[in-house]
């Protein structure tokens, strides 16, 4: 069993506060737009850490962080990226890799907008988007997400609100 603490959209902020929702986990995942170096070095530092670069992050991120990870935590096929889209409204540049070999959670970030949803097309496919944890955007509550993968379930979810930007 892994206890998983998922988040996007930091832009460069991370707190203590943010930091002490993970204590338990046993990873962060971080879903794009980290925003600075540091704030990735402070999460790895934190927990062992899997993470993308998003739209806004520079070279310095993208040299250290993928486009996209595709993996297996526990039996769970996972896929992270950071501009990704959602059921019914995938980006046309992952549509048709979804379509041929869909994970069983596929997480994104980028549009600030925490979504918890099934795709019944893609065999139940989970999306995940944590919605944006920073100060940087049209959000006005930032969020983050806490789950734990264990065999080839995925449960105990919970959605964390860090009060308004």
């Amino acid at each position: 069993m892994k206890k998983i603490g998922l988040l996007s959209d930091t832009h460069g902020y991370l707190d203590n506060k943010m930091l002490k929702y993970f204590d338990e986990c046993d990873e962060i995942w971080h879903a794009g737009d980290i925003g600075t170096i540091e704030v990735a070095d402070r999460l790895a530092a934190f927990k062992p850490l899997k993470a993308v670069y998003g739209n806004i992050d520079g070279a310095e991120i993208r040299k250290v962080h993928p486009l996209h990870q595709r993996f297996f935590c526990e039996q769970v096929d996972v896929w992270i990226t950071h501009i990704g889209g959602y059921p019914g409204r995938y980006d046309n540049r992952i549509k048709e890799a979804l379509k041929i070999r869909a994970p069983k959670l596929f997480i994104t970030g980028h549009s600030h907008i925490l979504k918890v949803m099934p795709d019944k097309k893609l065999n139940n496919m989970l999306h995940l988007n944590p919605g944006a944890a920073g100060k940087s955007g049209f959000h006005k509550v930032r969020t983050m997400v806490r789950f734990q993968i264990d065999g080839d379930r995925i449960e105990k979810l919970e959605v964390i609100e860090l009060g308004k930007k």
